[in-house]
């Protein structure tokens, strides 16, 4: 019985370990800037996870939206049809070329509320220039996204691994001589951070671009584009898809990021282990995402073939491999919960040592929770992936908005202000909302794959 599914695992993870790679690139942007950060000391790593909560958001928004390529482009691959694949990337460059700018605009406006968020003020005055800089580089990074979401459509999920792989590279050296002044540059500390990222992300984009250019695969999509005919009917179908995808990505980063705020509240070491918690959460996360991204280009490919019993047994073999893969991760978070905090620290700087005492105490604590919510966040993400292969966005946002928002948020604020929990009250909010939308969009892609296959 087992077999039916295992013998998927291969191909899947063929499919998968490049988008995973890739998105692990993005989080490991932030895993450098940590690190390097936090060796300034625990108000600096604040600052970085404070200007990140106002990026991220805008981030989920971008690479929600981004996402609706993927599903036409499959569709349009798996039908043969070239023409529908080349109008999803024209279409879906130029509205993710507008919605970065527009993102980047709405960062900065907002800007001023960071005086009014009960943050500690050291904290607030060095997160304003790193924000500004890096919610510039959101411009880049969302049309990579574009051209990302494309590739991963037509099935080659290498390419966007090499350009993340590039940008990393880029980040850590620029990071290295900026923020500690390193070969005679200038000492600007976490700017120094903000410059690195904001850097590599053009230098991905246009790497991304160089290699579509060069492959014979890309060519008929990628040449001779004429941006001044523009499609109402197909910006609307990516609008209609990517917004509530956009909802989905937003609703779950948002939650995490009320977490920084609601960390901030009680301090700033509460607020730096919310940030290192978070950040080893992130990366397993990438892992869910990677099958995510596997589940939607099968499920669209097998949606344009119209074959529903084929289409059934492949999602539920990325859905069992993404368990398996999930508890190995559960187990290494709650063996490892007090050794993987001291990574961001400098466990030997005596000025700070009870601060940084204090942060890895509160860390472990968060861990143990987020080596529970590891099976239910994968599981969750890589449903909502599946859904998203068959064209299902909006009655899944509903069920986000639901379990992040009416479930999981509310306990978070009443256990993390309210209660003796405190940090670890506002995570145990978190693991009930990723609970109840990984049971919920189960239902849901149960109920729509046995209609599909009755009909």
């Amino acid at each position: 019985m087992f077999q039916q599914y295992t013998k998927e695992f291969v191909y899947n993870l063929k499919l998968a370990y490049p988008v995973i790679l890739g998105m692990l690139g993005h989080t490991f942007v932030a895993f450098a800037d940590n690190i390097m950060v936090g060796q300034l000391g625990t108000a600096e790593l604040a600052a970085v996870s404070l200007g990140n909560s106002f990026v991220f958001i805008a981030m989920s928004l971008g690479i929600g939206f981004s996402t609706a390529i993927t599903p036409l482009v499959a569709e349009a691959d798996g039908a043969g049809n070239k023409a529908d694949g080349k109008s999803a990337l024209k279409h879906g460059l130029v509205l993710c070329t507008m919605l970065g700018l527009s993102l980047f605009g709405i960062i900065l406006l907002c800007k001023p509320l960071l005086h009014y968020m009960r943050q500690p003020l050291e904290v607030v005055e060095l997160a304003i220039p790193y924000l500004e800089l890096v919610a510039f580089s959101l411009v880049p990074l969302i049309i990579f996204q574009a051209l990302k979401q494309f590739s991963e459509g037509l099935s080659q999920t290498k390419y966007p691994m090499y350009a993340t792989i590039l940008a990393n590279v880029v980040n850590i050296t620029i990071n290295y001589l900026l923020i500690f002044g390193s070969f005679g540059f200038p000492k600007l500390g976490i700017v120094g951070a903000a410059i690195g990222t904001l850097a590599s992300r053009f230098i991905m984009v246009a790497y991304i671009w160089f290699l579509l250019k060069r492959k014979d695969k890309f060519k008929p999509y990628v040449t001779e584009i004429n941006f001044r005919i523009i499609e109402k009917k197909v910006i609307s179908k990516i609008i209609n898809l990517g917004f509530p995808s956009a909802l989905q990505m937003f609703f779950e980063v948002a939650i995490f990021t009320a977490a920084i705020w609601l960390s901030g509240v009680l301090g700033k070491n509460a607020q730096a282990a919310n940030q290192i918690a978070l950040n080893l959460s992130s990366m397993t996360f990438m892992v869910g995402m990677g099958l995510s991204v596997a589940a939607m280009v099968r499920v669209g490919n097998q949606k344009g073939l119209q074959n529903f019993k084929e289409l059934r047994r492949i999602a539920e073999s990325i859905f069992f491999l993404t368990l398996l893969l999930e508890i190995v991760f559960a187990v290494l978070f709650l063996i490892g919960r007090f050794w993987l905090p001291t990574i961001y620290l400098d466990v030997d700087d005596i000025i700070n040592q009870a601060d940084n005492t204090e942060v890895i105490f509160i860390a472990a604590k968060l861990l143990l929770v987020a080596a529970f919510f590891q099976i239910s966040d994968g599981i969750q993400v890589v449903v909502l992936g599946a859904l998203r292969g068959l064209q299902d966005v909006k009655i899944p946002t509903l069920i986000t908005f639901i379990a992040y928002w009416l479930i999981g948020f509310p306990i978070s604020y009443y256990f993390g202000l309210f209660t003796e929990f405190k940090s670890s009250g506002i995570w145990m909010g978190l693991l009930l909302g990723l609970t109840a939308s990984a049971v919920m969009l189960y239902i849901r892609f149960n109920y729509l794959t046995k209609k599909l296959i009755t009909n």
